[in-house]
């Protein structure tokens, strides 16, 4: 069938420009629809404008498709240079007939990995909405693609900070959530040591990054302490008490440092110092037993003399030298500051417990 014919409603926006909207089966839509990815001519010059496929991407949201309760209620977005034709019925409905004789006239604008996915599907009946609009040309479609899939994406911190509230989420967000509500709670439990301290989408006065935090548990929770507590049914309690109970150890040994300071004013609230401390809470939980604020602050209070937090210099063992300030969020300076810590917390252990045995 090289004719399609839609019952559509006709929306009202731009002068001179048709925008329709109608509902059709995946099958339909790549019947008279091009997925026209981007690449280059023999002679060098751009063709298409649609990004390659994602197959993880793809996988995933097929993954989600075969589910009975499926829903996609977001529009796949079409423009059309020609082959298409509508007729007023009045009150906004109008009837569309699209002639994809020979060649397709639609381009798929937005949407792309939605229909691939949909493709492989046997789902018979199963539509999606379209939006569709008519162009008087090539570059005008070009124009569209870019206008609307320039619009700014939702902030990772809003994504990150919906991911407690929300279930049937593909398994890569697994270990993101875990850690996205151990985030909620030292936030905004008021009696955590992190109470209100932590940068979210809902708490845009917090100066601690959100992802930092995340990170430090997601590193606990893949190797460390936070792994072991999988085997107790109160994991997500434990979890909390266990950070917060090093935080609180960290306000009181580093008060000057910590109370009243920003990732300018103090590497420590820095997210390279939050990632680098969550390795000496592991290093401190494995080897010492540390549990508590007292168990934390006794081994802190021993490190504190060689730390740079606000002034001076960071002088660690490969001879490199860091001003203060110098600490970046960067995986090299994160990793740098995290070994250098980690080393630096065994020296001063190892010389208490020799000093002990006298």
């Amino acid at each position: 069938m090289n004719k399609f014919k839609f019952t559509a409603i006709r929306a009202r926006q731009a002068d001179g420009h048709d925008v329709f909207s109608f509902a059709a089966t995946p099958k339909e839509v790549l019947a008279f629809s091009e997925i026209e990815r981007v690449g280059r001519q023999d002679n060098g010059q751009l063709k298409g404008f649609q990004r390659h496929q994602i197959a993880s991407h793809i996988k995933e949201i097929r993954d989600y498709f075969v589910r009975d309760d499926a829903l996609l209620p977001n529009s796949v977005i079409i423009a059309f240079i020609g082959g298409i034709r509508s007729k007023d019925r009045g009150n906004g409905v109008v009837d569309i007939e699209i002639d994809a004789t020979g060649t397709k006239p639609g381009f798929v604008v937005d949407g792309q990995q939605r229909l691939s996915a949909l493709s492989g599907l046997e789902k018979p009946g199963f539509q999606v909405f379209v939006s569709a609009l008519v162009c008087k040309d090539y570059n005008e479609l070009r124009q569209q693609f870019v206008l609307i899939n320039n619009t700014r994406p939702l902030p990772k911190t809003l994504i990150y900070e919906l991911l407690p509230s929300v279930d049937g989420l593909p398994a890569r967000f697994t270990n993101r959530k875990f850690s996205a509500r151990v985030v909620d709670r030292l936030n905004f439990t008021r009696h955590s040591a992190l109470y209100g301290e932590i940068r979210q989408h809902t708490n845009p006065k917090g100066v601690i990054s959100d992802t930092a935090m995340q990170r430090l548990i997601m590193n606990s929770l893949s190797d460390g302490a936070i792994r072991h507590f999988l085997r107790e049914d109160d994991y997500e309690e434990q979890a909390f008490q266990l950070i917060n109970e090093y935080f609180e150890a960290i306000r009181m040994v580093f008060n000057s440092e910590w109370i009243g300071m920003t990732p300018r004013t103090s590497r420590l609230k820095h997210g390279a110092g939050i990632v680098a401390m969550g390795f000496v809470m592991e290093l401190l939980y494995s080897t010492e037993g540390a549990t508590t604020r007292e168990q934390f602050a006794t081994a802190l209070r021993l490190i504190k003399p060689y730390t740079a937090w606000t002034s001076g210099q960071w002088h660690f063992s490969n001879d490199e030298i860091y001003p203060w300030n110098g600490i970046q969020n960067t995986p090299g300076d994160i990793d740098a500051l995290a070994n250098h810590l980690v080393r630096l917390t065994k020296r001063v252990l190892r010389k208490q417990r020799l000093a002990a045995n006298g």
